[in-house]
């Protein structure tokens, strides 16, 4: 049977892990192709690989900021962010890919340390998620692996249309 300390050990690891695998999906796509690719979104609506990677990007700050929060100050309200309005004043379509990816695994490592740090009474720190209510500082390390993989898999679906 697994134990709280395992399920969030699991959890930081998952975190190491989808950005290694998203560092070798994208390792074979060249800047050129993720220009050629800006026009190839998933769906109508979606985003191109460039975009879901500067989000992802952008992201593991913003769900840094919480879980610092969280440690910070008595149950929180926690921010709110508009992923969409963020895509057009950060210029997600004109930015570099390596440079997105570089600055997501840099964060991500950090993000990584700050959670193996924690003491088991941080870990059970609170705060109101804008969209979920509770949270957790578990809850966030759950949230960056599902979130991680949500975008990954939107990734790979965009890369098998070509």
């Amino acid at each position: 049977m697994s134990t709280l300390v395992d399920i969030r050990r699991r959890h930081v690891k998952l975190m190491q892990n989808t950005v290694t695998i998203l560092g070798h999906i994208l390792g074979g796509v060249s800047q050129t192709q993720a220009e050629t690719l800006r026009d190839q979104q998933d769906g109508p609506k979606g985003w191109s690989i460039l975009e879901i990677v500067c989000h992802l990007r952008d992201f593991d700050a913003f769900f840094a900021h919480r879980a610092r929060l969280m440690l910070e100050q008595d149950h929180p309200v926690l921010p709110a962010y508009d992923h969409e309005a963020l895509a057009i004043e950060r210029a997600y379509s004109q930015q570099k890919l390596a440079d997105a990816y570089w600055s997501l695994a840099q964060s991500r490592e950090k993000f990584v340390v700050f959670f193996k740090q924690l003491t088991d009474a941080q870990w059970d720190r609170t705060g109101i998620h804008p969209e979920r209510g509770e949270f957790s500082i578990i809850d966030a390390a759950i949230q960056v692996g599902h979130h991680d993989c949500v975008h990954i898999e939107q990734i790979t679906r965009i890369l098998a249309q070509r």
